[in-house]
């Protein structure tokens, strides 16, 4: 936990350092329990533990530092459902809570819809990997990083 001003205080250390080191395109995962977090890390991103918080509540938090791009079609991209899921009609409310704090962060564009393992290459060439307690199906998140202009800086 980190006690500062205007800093949520349950982003950990590791995830702030992660998120002030992330250039412009960067991405980061936001992982549910039931996402390879450890396996894909092993060769690639960094992985940072978050066990115990769901993704709407960090999605948040980060999205208040973090600024999204605005010079893709989507800078926030979830896992499509894969076909047979899609048949039998499941359901993913969790992408409507993502839509919504993104909204409130600012964010106009939808969600983009990656297929099943086109997500899991992408998040291997992500900055990082948090690895949280999200137990609803379907509920990874991948966020881009945008840019300050120089007010915001101030």
């Amino acid at each position: 936990m980190v006690v500062l001003k205007g800093v949520p205080a349950l982003l950990s250390p590791e995830l702030l350092y992660a998120l002030a080191r992330m250039g412009h395109g960067d991405e980061i995962v936001l992982a549910d329990a039931n996402f390879p977090t450890s396996s894909l890390c092993q060769c690639g991103p960094t992985e940072i533990r978050a066990d115990g918080l769901g993704i709407p509540q960090l999605l948040e938090a980060v999205l208040k530092l973090l600024p999204l791009d605005t010079y893709v079609e989507s800078p926030a991209a979830v896992m499509e459902l894969v076909p047979n899921d899609q048949a039998r009609g499941l359901q993913t409310p969790v992408w409507r809570r993502y839509e919504y704090l993104l909204h409130e962060a600012g964010c106009t564009k939808s969600l983009e819809k990656v297929e099943r393992f086109a997500f899991y290459e992408r998040a291997r060439k992500a900055f990082a990997v948090v690895a949280t307690g999200e137990t609803a199906l379907y509920g990874n998140i991948i966020l881009k990083k945008g840019v300050l202009a120089p007010d915001d800086l101030l």
